[in-house]
C-alpha cells in the first residue's frame, strides 16, 4: 500500500464523492509550488493515464496516484480532523523533511520542488 486513509478521512471522502459522478476517484499526489517547493494535490478525477498513473484501493477509496510521486508520498497518511472551526484534511508525510509555516507545502530529502508563493 502506497498511502493510508484513516476512517475519518474515508467517511468524509465518501460523503464528498456523493456529489461527483459514479466514476469519480480520489486523485492524490504532489505538484511544484508553495514556499517549501512542493504542494499536495487532492481532488476527484475520472481519467487515468495508465502509462503514468495507477489506481490503488485504499480503505474502500479508489485513489489515482502518479507513478513518479510514489517516492515522495510513500507511507503518507491522509486524515480528516473536525474542530470548532469546521473540519479539514491533514496529511502526515514521513518523507517531508521541511514544511512551511502555512502548512501547505513541503520538501523531501530528495525532492526540493519549485519554491514559489504560498
Amino acid at each position: 500500500m502506497t498511502i493510508q486513509i484513516t476512517d475519518d478521512a474515508r467517511n468524509q471522502i465518501k460523503e464528498m464523492m456523493k456529489e461527483e459522478s459514479s466514476e469519480a476517484m480520489l486523485r492524490f499526489g504532489v505538484k511544484g509550488g508553495g514556499c517549501s517547493g512542493l504542494s499536495y494535490a487532492l481532488g476527484f478525477d475520472e481519467e487515468v493515464n495508465e502509462e503514468l498513473e495507477f489506481v490503488e484501493e485504499v480503505n474502500e477509496i479508489p485513489v489515482i496516484i502518479t507513478k513518479q510521486d510514489i517516492p515522495i508520498i510513500e507511507n503518507t497518511v491522509i486524515d480528516f480532523k473536525q474542530n470548532m472551526m469546521g473540519g479539514g484534511f491533514s496529511i502526515n508525510n514521513p518523507n517531508a523533511v521541511l514544511s512551511c509555516g502555512c502548512g501547505s507545502s513541503f520538501r523531501t530529502a530528495e525532492e526540493a520542488g519549485a519554491p514559489g508563493d504560498c
